[in-house]
């Protein structure tokens, strides 16, 4: 008997909320063509690619982990490794806190049409592709003619190669990034902020607290959960590389610290026709940041946090 009305009631749960799991098929549809049907060519890895054949009739390799071991045998990939690992640590270490900051900041401003004017005006730089940044940046710190070196040429420093030197190029390269999407991040935290309740504003006004104090005691708390949470997502992305930004920016006199795992694919692998390569180089970087995923996720329940998952 418990089990007919068991069965009953999911047969009434499912007749009137059909509606939702028919408007689920579609997403589930393109998520599984277009997300999970492509990952069956991950074999690529272990296969001696050709492409007249297809992934599928192309030979197995021998060994088979042949591609991986190219990788780990190359120095270029180690080198493309360190600067990966080094640009997302730096990325990660000035890049999230000051989202966080910019949010607290623009909640305390008492002026609502600047505080619009502000935030749409530090998301901006979101919408330009690195095509157009880096553009931007090689003419403004152009050696000889970019404004900033006019400028402290002017003031009697002298002109800085900040994208020829390895050491400029990289805190240009933090720098740049940070302020294209600062702001961006900045509108997750300003919805978190809402949904603290403001009772509890008002009771620690009652109680004499400052603006400091408020901070620290309640918007902090309040919105620690998201912070923890894009916390381990930014931590699962620590070796993955998008390539328009180091490729933009990057020369010949600055490759020993601008030379990304993506980078790296691209020159070695898609242009030299070793596709193979490049399918085994992405499934270690995959793997490595599934790793970091779980690792990261683990340690924040560990400490009573809810995770992502």
């Amino acid at each position: 008997m418990k089990q007919k009305k068991s069965t009953y009631k999911t047969f009434l749960y499912i007749k009137k909320t059909w509606t939702l799991y028919l408007m689920m098929a579609l997403p589930l549809a393109f998520a599984l063509v277009f997300r999970y049907m492509p990952m069956t060519n991950i074999t690529m890895a272990f296969k001696d690619y050709n492409m007249f054949k297809g992934v599928w009739a192309s030979p197995w390799s021998d060994p088979l982990y042949k591609w991986f071991e190219k990788a780990f045998t190359s120095n270029d990939f180690w080198d493309a490794l360190r600067n990966t690992l080094m640009l997302n640590t730096l990325d990660l270490l000035f890049g999230f806190p000051i989202p966080i900051m910019l949010a607290v900041l623009l909640n305390e401003l008492a002026y609502r049409r600047y505080k619009k004017v502000t935030q749409t005006i530090l998301y901006l730089p979101h919408f330009l592709s690195w095509i157009i940044i880096s553009g931007i940046a090689k003419q403004l710190l152009a050696t000889r003619t970019g404004v900033v070196n006019v400028m402290l040429s002017n003031l009697g420093i002298g002109p800085v190669d900040f994208l020829m030197k390895n050491g400029l190029y990289v805190g240009t390269y933090i720098v740049l990034g940070v302020w294209k999407e600062m702001g961006w991040n900045t509108i997750i935290y300003l919805a978190a902020i809402t949904g603290i309740n403001s009772e509890l504003y008002e009771a620690a006004e009652v109680d004499g607290a400052s603006r400091l104090r408020k901070i620290w005691h309640i918007t902090l708390p309040g919105i620690r959960s998201t912070i923890i949470v894009l916390l381990i997502m930014n931590l699962g992305r620590i070796l993955g590389s998008e390539f328009d930004r180091p490729y933009a920016m990057m020369n010949s006199l600055v490759m020993s610290v601008a030379d990304v795992l993506s980078t790296y694919v691209y020159r070695v692998g898609i242009r030299g026709f070793q596709f193979s390569l490049t399918a085994a180089v992405g499934l270690f970087q995959s793997a490595i940041c599934v790793t970091f995923l779980l690792i990261a996720n683990s340690i924040a329940k560990r400490f009573g946090e809810r995770g992502i998952w």
